[in-house]
């Protein structure tokens, strides 16, 4: 049940509701670690990392009601803090598994980092600027050939750091050691993707005091314990995005609910420099019916490649790149596309020969697509990273034929019911 099989050519009409960002999910499901009260949260999605998470949380003894139907969670971690067994080892195959060093060393003042905390095959994963944290508020680092041993004081001690680059886990870390740390620490660089913000204003929820959330500066006074709460996820911006961009690579359109549509002004643009125009509503976006082709939008400036950018918020999320990269292929003209954040992300686009599209990867970090070629049915292998899997998907979708995705399991780490919900807008589309 790893390949997705795609029959394509049918433009895909109709209305989803997007799953939550599972970028803020799983800071936030770490986070609970730092309370001792309960926590109820909505719109859980069920996803294979949520239930990692989850799964740590039983063997640790927590209490953990999830019902995913309903996409209802209650959770509410063990007294007392300590557990004769020391504290668990982080589960391996999602990166967000680092994010759950604060809360152990919150609750046992030790953490263990075993094997390879990884995520999506992006190029290099370091952990070192999450070190940098830890031993910014006290923490003892020990390294042996197998293993990264955490030790610290309880509580932390406040610290000033400023970020080699703004990263997402790294501010998130950094939130999660403040919260509780004695004293006020301040973060310069920080990250304010969507979920971060979503992120912090739950952290706020429980009693954590932060200032600059959504700005590159975080300041962050440390209490002595937080509380409980409840808390509902918003729509995931990158599904968003997906849901619209499909609609627009088949020529039909679908309308997705997305309740902060503030944070699409870049991402309206670029989807634009392909020749779609968004549209926002009463709480939906859809993109226009009449756009016809997709073609790429010439630049003012003469003699430029007209481009995409992708790097930390407020830029173009990396994360999207390949979803443009999808519009590229099937859109008339030619774009230059520039991953600004991974030095192994673009690797995939020899994958979109097979479609007998033009991709040519300059450099590790650029792609230009040739598009508008017409473009026959293939079977493709999905490197482990899932807006690629989607992107190649995208193309299939958007091309009359059988087209087999291999290796798409990816995206069950993010994105709950995808296929069901490709079929509800008239795909045919199933797992294999």
């Amino acid at each position: 049940m790893s390949h997705l099989i795609v029959h394509g050519g049918t433009p895909l009409r109709g209305r989803i509701t997007p799953s939550a960002n599972k970028n803020a999910v799983l800071p936030i499901l770490c986070a609970t670690l730092l309370t001792r009260e309960p926590v109820r949260l909505h719109r859980v999605p069920d996803i294979t990392d949520v239930r990692r998470i989850l799964d740590l949380f039983r063997q640790m003894g927590s209490r953990v009601d999830a019902d995913f139907a309903t996409g209802t969670l209650l959770v509410q971690h063990p007294l007392p803090a300590d557990l004769d067994a020391g504290p668990p080892t982080l589960p391996e195959a999602m990166r967000s598994g680092i994010l759950l060093v604060p809360g152990l060393l919150a609750r046992f003042g030790a953490a263990r980092i075993a094997g390879d905390v990884k995520g999506c095959t992006l190029g290099a994963r370091e952990i070192d600027p999450h070190v940098d944290v830890f031993q910014c508020f006290g923490a003892e680092v020990k390294r042996s050939p197998s293993e990264v041993w955490l030790q610290a004081p309880r509580p932390l001690h406040a610290c000033d750091h400023w970020t080699d680059y703004a990263s997402v886990t790294t501010t998130e870390n950094f939130v999660l050691c403040a919260a509780l740390a004695r004293g006020t620490s301040t973060l310069t660089n920080a990250a304010s993707e969507p979920h971060v913000q979503e992120f912090c204003a739950f952290m706020q929820l429980l009693g954590a005091h932060i200032q600059g959330a959504g700005t590159s500066r975080l300041t962050i006074e440390g209490v002595a314990a937080l509380g409980g709460g409840e808390f509902t996820f918003t729509e995931d911006f990158h599904e968003v995005v997906t849901y619209l961009a499909l609609g627009a690579i088949t020529g039909g359109q679908v309308r997705v609910r997305n309740a902060q549509p503030a944070h699409f002004p870049l991402i309206d643009r670029t989807f634009a420099r392909f020749g779609v125009r968004v549209m926002h509503d009463d709480g939906w976006s859809w993109t226009a019916a009449d756009a016809g082709p997709l073609r790429v939008q010439p630049p003012f400036t003469p003699n430029m490649l007209p481009k995409v950018e992708a790097a930390p918020w407020p830029y173009l999320p990396a994360d999207l790149l390949p979803i443009f990269v999808a519009l590229g292929v099937r859109a008339e003209g030619s774009m230059l596309f520039w991953n600004k954040v991974y030095d192994g992300a673009l690797g995939w686009t020899s994958e979109l020969s097979k479609f007998g599209a033009h991709a040519f990867q300059s450099d590790p970090h650029r792609v230009v697509t040739f598009g508008g070629r017409p473009l026959h049915a293939a079977e493709v292998e999905s490197p482990y990273i899932i807006r690629v899997a989607i992107a190649l998907l995208m193309v299939a979708a958007s091309t009359p034929g059988r087209s087999v995705i291999r290796n798409a399991d990816p995206v069950r780490r993010a994105h709950p019911r995808f296929a069901e919900n490709l079929v509800s807008l008239g795909a045919g589309v199933e797992w294999g």
